[in-house]
Parts: C-alpha cells; structure tokens; sequence
C-alpha cells in the first residue's frame, strides 16, 4: 500500500510541477522553500533538543502559538522547529514566533522525509489538526520518533474520503503515539478510522486558548487603520469567492442607515485582494489597501486586509464580525477568535469545520446564521442600532468560550506522559 500511495502522490507531484515552477520559483525565497520540502536545506539550528511542530497554514500557526510559548516556559531547552506547507503561514511563524525556527514541510517522499528528519533530530513530532502523511509518520515509527496529532479534527468531507481507505488508515495512525482531538465527535471519527481508543484524548480546541490583546492595543490599532474612533466597524473576516458580492450588496444597504459605518474585508488568501478590489469598484465603491494605511483614506473606503497574522487582532475595533467560508460551502472559519474579543458573531450555514464552536455561540446566544445578503443586512443592521445587544451578545460569547478553555494545558499534560523521554 504504501509503495502504491508513494507512486501515485509522485505523479500529483509531476502533474503539479509546472504550476508550482511558474507560481513558486520565481524569488530565492521560495527556491530554498523548495530545497526545504525535498529535504535539503534543513541544517543551520541551534545546538540541543528539538521537537518538530507542523502547522499547514496561517491558521494552525495561530492556533500553534500558545503552545508553543508553553513549551518554551515547561521546557526552555526544548528548541521548536515549526514547519508550515504555504509561504503565508511561514511568514507568521516568522513574525509571530521568535523562539522557533521555521521549515517548509517535506514532500511525503522516503527520501525527502528521511533527510529531513535526520537534519532536525527531533525528540518528538506534533501535528496540528489532523496533517496525516503515511511515509513522514512510518519514518518516525521506524526511528522511534514519538508522534502527536494536536487539536485534531476530521471533517466531514475527510472523513468520508477517510472510510473508503481505513485498512490502510489504520496502519498510518499506528505510527501515531496519541491523539489530542476537539471534540467527543472528533475522537470518534478517528477511533472508526483505526486509532486505538486508548490513545484518543478530547482536550477541546486550542484556539479557545487565544491570548487576549494588551491593554492600548485597540487604539494603537486604531491608528494603524487611520480610524478616527467615531466610526463604527464591520470585519468580515476569511471570506471566499461567492461571498465578498454579498457583503458588500449588505454594505450599500446598510450605509443608508449608518453612512459612517466601515468595512473591513479580509479575503481568505491574500492572492485574492485584486479580485475582492474590482468587485468593490463594481459596486461603485472605492477601496484601501491595509498596507496603504495609516494615510488619509477617503471614508468611504472599503479597508482590503492584505496582509497575514493580522486577522485576529483586528476583531477588537469591530462592532461585529461576519466569519466566511460560511456562505459558501466551504465548511466555515475561526468563529472563536472573535467570541474571545467580546464581539458578536454573524456567520452563514455552511460551519462543519467548526459545528461544535458555531453550536456554541448559537446556543448563548452569542451569534446569528444568516443565509443571503437580505439576511445578513437585516442581523447587522439590529446589531448596529443596538449597542445593548451588541454588548449582551459580546459577553456571551466570551463567556462561552472562555468556559471552553484550557486545551493547552491539556495538551501539555500529554506531551509530557507520551512524549518526552523518562
């Protein structure tokens, strides 16, 4: 099985291959990202014990940054090797993780992940969510490498596509010492798979460990964004395609009742700003770039995030929040990261990724589903006209949450009794 799967991601690599030599290669940066992902290149860290943390992407990484600064305080001569797949998430781990050293993940290859892991020399692997990589994982069982999966979770969609192949699933989770899930549902799901049930731990998720924002952090953020104080602020955060039309079809309406109101939009992939730009202009409307802040904007401008790791810092100037990948099914996003700002939460339908999370809020009373842009008008314009409300809904949410908190000390718990050595 595993030289079948080997051939066969050797031709999703070839067929690839072309896009990712005209998308990825052109600067020296991502030419070393590609040494990095065959193995090479991973040499050059600091002297003593190191543990490997994976974290695919921007959001992982977030979610990986509490743990890793516990780590750090548990075992300050543990040094974390933090490895994403995408340059976004490498540029957060940069910016936001001082005390870890990034590396582009290895491509799922025997010879690829054998160099890599001989470069590194971890005492132990942790995979955020659920990164399941037959060759990486097999590599670390033959070499004893104790293995984690942390704030696991199996989607729907994955765990559909999971089933068709579970005897060749359960010998993948074999290489892995314990699973830390989300949720009940979750440890479920990888306990059907093939995970012994005595290695399945619920922890709950780690982005409900979220740390607050320092005090002044509002206003300074404030400045940044060229945002006088007076005005209020949507955000809709991680939006997709087929969505931002919607938002912004809400937005004309709304600003004939609350014509001070901004709109922040933060596309899910950055790529995507020149796309989400005309889309405003075809509303008749102008936009600004974040990174063309703090210069004098023209107020009714549309604020483009354009940058990554920003995101959740941003949530506190808001009155509300729309979270995306909501309105599309596309299984939705981080609804908790708000929440822990006290802000009221409006969300689509579509959140399989985060059912437990969206359940959550709904049920405190802490957020609204909304399906079209009639909808989503009507819910912010009661949340705009309506500072009590806003506020009652903020406190629950945060309430919610914060009662949902402490995977990370969970998390810690089993790293020591699984994973560091005697």
């Amino acid at each position: 099985m595993y030289a079948i799967y080997t051939c066969l991601l050797g031709i999703l690599v070839l067929l690839y291959a072309p896009v990712f030599v005209v998308r990825r290669l052109l600067t020296q940066r991502t030419g070393v990202g590609l040494l990095q992902r065959l193995g090479y290149r991973s040499a050059g860290l600091p002297p003593g014990p190191r543990c490997w943390i994976h974290a695919v992407s921007v959001g992982e990484v977030m979610a990986v940054i509490p743990l890793v600064n516990a780590l750090r305080r548990r075992w300050p001569e543990l040094h974390p090797v933090v490895s994403t797949v995408t340059p976004t998430g490498a540029q957060v781990v940069r910016d936001r993780l001082a005390a870890a050293t990034h590396r582009y993940f290895p491509l799922d290859f025997p010879g690829a992940v054998r160099r890599a892991l001989a470069a590194i020399q971890p005492k132990f692997f942790i995979a955020l969510e659920t990164e399941l990589w037959p060759n990486f994982l097999r590599t670390l069982r033959r070499r004893g490498v104790p293995a984690m999966i942390a704030n696991g979770r199996i989607s729907d969609r994955s765990f559909r596509r999971y089933r068709l192949a579970r005897p060749f699933m359960q010998r993948i989770l074999a290489g892995v010492t314990v699973f830390a899930m989300q949720s009940a549902e979750d440890a479920r799901r990888i306990i059907a798979l093939g995970a012994p049930p005595e290695r399945v731990v619920v922890t709950g998720n780690l982005k409900s460990d979220a740390v607050p924002n320092e005090p002044g952090a509002e206003q300074l953020w404030r400045r940044l964004m060229g945002l006088t104080g007076e005005e209020p602020v949507w955000i809709a955060g991680s939006t997709h395609r087929g969505e931002e039309e919607v938002l912004l079809e809400a937005f004309v309406g709304l600003r004939r009742r609350h014509p001070s109101l901004v709109l922040v939009l933060a596309p899910r992939h950055p790529e995507r700003v020149p796309e989400v730009e005309r889309l405003i202009r075809g509303r008749g409307l102008t936009s600004v770039r974040r990174t063309g802040l703090p210069s004098a904007r023209d107020t009714d401008a549309v604020i483009v995030l354009d940058t990554v790791g920003e995101l959740a810092q941003l949530y506190q100037l808001s009155e509300v929040v729309f979270v995306g990948g909501s309105l599309v099914r596309l299984g939705g996003h981080n609804m908790l990261e708000p929440a822990l700002r006290r802000k009221p939460v409006v969300f689509g339908p579509h959140t399989s990724n985060f059912r437990e999370g969206a359940e959550l809020l709904v049920n405190a009373g802490a957020a609204l589903v909304v399906s079209d842009a009639k909808e989503l008008e009507g819910a912010l314009d009661r949340l705009l006209s309506d500072a009590g409300l806003r506020t009652r809904m903020g406190e629950a949410a945060f309430e919610a949450v914060a009662g949902r908190q402490g995977a990370v000390l969970q998390t810690l718990e089993l790293i020591e009794r699984f994973l560091m050595p005697a």
